[in-house]
C-alpha cells in the first residue's frame, strides 16, 4: 500500500498506477508533472509514496515541455506532406519560434503553412500517443543514416550516454532532447505567421499564464538576429558539433580571438556612429536583461569613444533612487523596486539638461544601507564629454523625456546566441543568460545555484515589464553573445547546478541545464582575453579594480 498526495487529496493504492491514471490528469491543461519534485511526464508509473504537483501552462518548465512537443509536431507534419524538406528551428522574436525550409530558397510559404496546419490539426484531433523508447548509439546512428540526418550524427558523438532516446508518434520518430506532453491532442495552441522566408510559431507562455502573447514585429531585434546567424555561419558554429570541432582541430586560438574580434568590429562601428553625430549626442542610455554584459560593455564603449579624443563620463541611475518612503506603493500597498517610479525622473532629466547646457550640477549620491539619499557631488561637463548611463530604464522614454531625443543614442545589450544542438533543436538565449547569472554568482557573491534559479522568474518578469517593451526604441543593437563562451562556462556552471539534490523544487531545471551543457567540449579559461565580455562572469578582468 502507497500513498499519493495531490493537493489536499490523498490516494491510496495497492500496485503500480501511472500519473495519467489520476482523476486530475484528465484535465489537459495538465500536461507534465513534479513527483517529489521530480518532473515527470504524465505516462510515468510507480509505486511508492509521493507529492504529485501537476503542473499547467503557467510553470515555465511545462512550456519548455510544450515547445519542444510542438517542434516535434510540426517536424513530423513536414514528414508526413513534404517528405523531401528540411527544416531548421530557431527562436526568434515576440516570443515565438522561427521555422524556415533548408533546401529549397523560394518556398510558397502560404501555401506550405496552409497543408501542414491542415495535417497537424488532423493529427491534433486523432489525439495520437507520444510513446517513448530507447536505442543504443549505434541504433541510433544507423537510423540517423537511414533518414539523412547528418546534423544529428554530428552531434550524437558528443552524447555522455550510451543510449538514445526516441519518441514514436504514429510511425514517426523523433527526439528533442526532452520530456514531452502525452499525446498530439494537447497541442491545440499555436498559431502560425509568414515571416521572411520562413514563418513564426507562437505557443502558450508562462509570464502570460498559459496564454499566447500578442505578437509585436521587431524590426531592430530581427537584424541583429539575421546577423547573429550569418556571424554563426562564417565562423562555421551554428551547431554544437561545429564548434567542438574547432576545439578538436587545435584552431580554439583562432576561433577564441575571431569570436573576440566581432565585438571589437561592433564596438568600431558604434563608435563611429557617436563620433559622426557627436554635435548632437550628449547622453548615451544602455540597456540589457540580466546578465547581458553591461558592466563591461560600458567600460569598452567609454574606451572606444576615449580613442576619438571624447571625454565620456558615467552616472550611476542608481543615486536617483526616492528615498524608501517617498516611493508610491501599488494598488496591493506593496512597493515594486523595479518600477520607473522608484526613480526621481524629475531631477535626472533636470540635472541631464543642466549638464548638456554646460551648467555645474549636483548629483545626488544614494546611500543603500539607510535607503536615503545621502548628500551630493557636483559635476560639470563639456561638449567632449557624453553621459553615459546604464540601468534597467535607460531605454524607456519616460526616463529622458524633457531631453531632447536627438540628444539621446540608446542601446541595447543582450547576447543573441544563434546556435542549434541539430536542425530541429535551437539554443535558448534565455538559457545562456540563465547560466551566466549562475556562474556570476557563484564566483562573485558565493551563491549557490538553488539561490539563482529562485530570483529567476522574478527577474524574468521585470524584463518582461521594463525592458522588452523598449528595445525597439534603441538606436543600435549590440549583440554580446560569444560563439565559445558555453565551452568555458561549461566548467563553472556544472557543480554548482550538480550540487542540488534529486528532491529540490528547481532539480528540474538545473537538470535540464546539465544535459544540455554535457553536449559542449572545456575550452580552457587562458584563451579568454582580460577584457572579454565573458570575464564579467568568470572572472580575472581587467576592469575590476
Amino acid at each position: 500500500m502507497f500513498t499519493i498526495k495531490v493537493g489536499s487529496t490523498d490516494y491510496q493504492f495497492e500496485n503500480e498506477i501511472r500519473l495519467n491514471e489520476l482523476p486530475e490528469a484528465k484535465n489537459k491543461d495538465f500536461i507534465v508533472a513534479r513527483v517529489n519534485h521530480r518532473m515527470r511526464e504524465l505516462s510515468y508509473k510507480f509505486e511508492y509514496d509521493a507529492d504529485v504537483e501537476f503542473l499547467s501552462m503557467n510553470n515555465s518548465e511545462s512550456v519548455h515541455v510544450y515547445e519542444q512537443s510542438l517542434r516535434y509536431l510540426i517536424a513530423m507534419a513536414f514528414n508526413n506532406v513534404y517528405p523531401k524538406y528540411k527544416i531548421k528551428f530557431k527562436y526568434s522574436l515576440s516570443r515565438s519560434i522561427f521555422c524556415y525550409i533548408v533546401n529549397d530558397d523560394s518556398p510558397n510559404i502560404d501555401k506550405i503553412l496552409n497543408n501542414i496546419k491542415t495535417e497537424m490539426d488532423r493529427l491534433i484531433e486523432l489525439d495520437v500517443p507520444f510513446e517513448r523508447i530507447t536505442m543504443s548509439t549505434e541504433e541510433a546512428i544507423e537510423f540517423y543514416m537511414e533518414n539523412d540526418y547528418q546534423d544529428r550524427i554530428d552531434i550524437i558523438e558528443y552524447r555522455p550516454d550510451n543510449k538514445v532516446h526516441f519518441y514514436v508518434c504514429d510511425g514517426y520518430m523523433n527526439y528533442m532532447y526532452g520530456y514531452m506532453v502525452p499525446s498530439t491532442g494537447y497541442l491545440s495552441k499555436y498559431l502560425f505567421r509568414p515571416y521572411e522566408i520562413g514563418f513564426l510559431i507562437q505557443y502558450p507562455r508562462a509570464e502570460k499564464n498559459g496564454k499566447i502573447p500578442i505578437f509585436r514585429d521587431a524590426e531592430k531585434y530581427v537584424q541583429t538576429l539575421r546577423r547573429a546567424s550569418i556571424w554563426a555561419d562564417v565562423v562555421e558554429a551554428s551547431t554544437i558539433a561545429d564548434l567542438n570541432r574547432h576545439v578538436e582541430k587545435n584552431s580554439i586560438v583562432e576561433f577564441v580571438h575571431m569570436c573576440e574580434a566581432q565585438h571589437n568590429a561592433m564596438l568600431t562601428e558604434l563608435g563611429d556612429k557617436i563620433k559622426k553625430d557627436i554635435h548632437n549626442i550628449r547622453l548615451i542610455a544602455i540597456a540589457g536583461p540580466s546578465s547581458s554584459g553591461k558592466t563591461t560593455f560600458s567600460n569598452r564603449l567609454r574606451i572606444e569613444l576615449m580613442t576619438r579624443g571624447l571625454k565620456p563620463i558615467t552616472i550611476s541611475l542608481d543615486n536617483y533612487y526616492l528615498n524608501r518612503e517617498d516611493i508610491p506603493e501599488n494598488k496591493y500597498g506593496e512597493i515594486d523596486l523595479e518600477h520607473i517610479n522608484t526613480l526621481d525622473i524629475k531631477l535626472f532629466n533636470q540635472n541631464m539638461l543642466d549638464l548638456i547646457a554646460g551648467e555645474e550640477v549636483k548629483i545626488p549620491i544614494f546611500d543603500f544601507t539607510t535607503k536615503r539619499r545621502n548628500g551630493y557631488t557636483k559635476l560639470k561637463v563639456s561638449e567632449d564629454n557624453p553621459i553615459i548611463i546604464e540601468g534597467i530604464h535607460a531605454l524607456n522614454d519616460k526616463l529622458s523625456e524633457m531631453i531632447p531625443k536627438k540628444q539621446v543614442f540608446k542601446i541595447y545589450i543582450s547576447p543573441q546566441l544563434q546556435m542549434n544542438l541539430d536542425n530541429h533543436n535551437p539554443i535558448s538565449i534565455t538559457n545562456l543568460r540563465l547560466l551566466r547569472r549562475i556562474v556570476r554568482d557563484k564566483k562573485f557573491r558565493n551563491a549557490p545555484a538553488i539561490r539563482t534559479l529562485s530570483m529567476w522568474s522574478s527577474v524574468r518578469r521585470g524584463e518582461f515589464k521594463w525592458i522588452y517593451p523598449n528595445q525597439e526604441n534603441a538606436d543600435y543593437i549590440y549583440n554580446s553573445g560569444l560563439q565559445y563562451e558555453l565551452c568555458v562556462m561549461k566548467k563553472y556552471a556544472l557543480p554548482t547546478l550538480q550540487e542540488i539534490p534529486y528532491d529540490n523544487e528547481y532539480y528540474v531545471t538545473a537538470n535540464r541545464l546539465i544535459k544540455f551543457l554535457k553536449y559542449f567540449v572545456d575550452i580552457d579559461d587562458s584563451y579568454v582575453p582580460c577584457n572579454s565580455l565573458l570575464r564579467e562572469f568568470i572572472g580575472g578582468s581587467c576592469f575590476v579594480e
